[in-house]
């Protein structure tokens, strides 16, 4: 049986950097990473993105270069899912029957797409955006003829999909169950924004629309319909509705967690020798005022992982990082900053009009988080106002003349 002093599962942002992160700290024990993707490690974001849009090729989205990992001593396990961990033995079980003895395990497994569950829903055809397969496939068919495209999801993924295949010249029609498109992440100052703007870009965007069923021919998508009993005509459906934290073994071996799996603040599961980090680590967040939360991020997944490192290498520091986001959609580059779960009321900074403005959230007087589309300044200034819980005056927040680090 292989084994490792510290195994990794999950390959992405969180699994790469907990052993970049373990090497900087000078851990020299072994680290063995497991991943599903037949590739070493790459960037997620691009794959809605540039990837999708062939303006970056794949060996640019690596995290390091593939013989970066020998070099560090990093033992890359690829193509390979786990099963089972057995917290008592120490040990994971592979989808192969192999066996993998850890000494300590860092759990990066992220998520899975959430999928659609109407009939039709296993017709050719159907995607997620969730790994360079998904993506490959996807840009097969569209290399094959594909030109009509549902998009089934109106979060960030669902709309960076839309701006690049509209950009490829498909005819997208973006369908949203909610009222409007980014209502779970976003006030509605900036939902009313990205719909006019994709509007715009001639993307035919519907909400409070339930897809009820999808109909095929040879085996393929052709039609979408919905609960109104409207039909779509289409060649592709894009499914960007979230994702479910990929845990099963560590609930199935005893770890606590309800949405995701639960950690501390070192990113501890309640399993013996076991973290967990990323979109599937329930976490109290702080600026979250406390509350217990994941987040789906590069940001978080990379911060988590360093926390983790220092564990280990026996120098701790509570995880307690900014939470940073983005998104990059036609011209418009969406930098967010903080949280704005629970926030009471919003300031809109600048004229949506000119694609260059802010949405500031509050709770209880007090800046919790920014949105800000094509407002760098606001971006890097408004971090501060978030972090140092800054109460400012609404009239001179509401001023985008007025520099944001003047309110702190």
């Amino acid at each position: 049986m292989e084994s490792a002093d510290i195994v990794i599962v999950g390959a992405g942002h969180g699994g790469a950097q907990a052993a970049i992160a373990l090497r900087s700290q000078g851990f020299t024990g072994s680290i063995m990473l497991i991943g599903r993707d037949r590739e070493p490690p790459y960037e997620r974001p691009p794959l809605s993105k540039e990837y999708l849009a062939r303006d970056k090729p794949f060996e640019r989205i690596y995290i390091r270069p593939p013989q970066f990992w020998e070099e560090r001593d990093v033992n890359l396990r690829l193509g390979a899912v786990v099963t089972t961990v057995d917290p008592v033995a120490h040990t994971v079980r592979l989808a192969d029957g192999s066996e993998v003895g850890y000494g300590k395990l860092i759990w990066s497994a992220g998520g899975d797409p959430r999928r659609l569950s109407c009939p039709g829903s296993d017709l050719n055809g159907i995607h997620a955006v969730r790994d360079r397969a998904d993506v490959d496939r996807i840009m097969g068919e569209l290399d094959s003829g594909a030109k009509r495209v549902v998009v089934v999801g109106g979060g960030y993924i669902g709309l960076e999909a839309a701006a690049v295949l509209t950009k490829l010249g498909c005819q997208v029609t973006v369908l949203e169950a909610l009222p409007r498109v980014l209502a779970r992440v976003a006030g509605e100052d900036l939902s009313a924004f990205y719909q006019q703007q994709h509007v715009a870009h001639g993307v035919d965007l519907r909400t409070e629309a339930m897809v009820t069923r999808i109909e095929g021919e040879g085996g393929w998508v052709r039609k979408v319909v919905l609960a109104d009993g409207e039909t779509i005509d289409c060649d592709m459906v894009v499914v960007g509705i979230g994702v479910v934290p990929a845990v099963g073994p560590l609930i199935a071996a005893g770890a606590s967690g309800a949405n995701g799996v639960d950690v501390d603040e070192y990113c501890r599961t309640t399993l013996e020798d076991v973290y967990a980090i990323g979109d599937c680590a329930a976490h109290a967040n702080r600026f979250a005022d406390g509350a217990v939360i994941r987040l789906e991020s590069v940001q978080n997944a990379n911060d988590m992982a360093t926390t983790v490192a220092r564990e280990i290498a026996g120098e701790p520091q509570p995880y307690a990082a900014f939470p940073w986001f983005w998104s990059n959609q036609y011209d418009l580059k969406l930098q967010t900053a903080g949280l704005s779960i629970g926030h009471d009321a919003t300031v809109l900074r600048g004229d949506p009009a000119g694609a260059k403005f802010s949405v500031v959230y509050l709770k209880e007087g007090r800046v919790i988080a920014l949105d800000c589309v094509n407002a760098t300044k606001d971006y890097v200034q408004g971090r501060k106002l978030v972090e140092e819980r800054v109460i400012p005056d609404l009239a001179l927040l509401a001023n985008a003349e007025v520099p944001l680090k003047e309110l702190r």
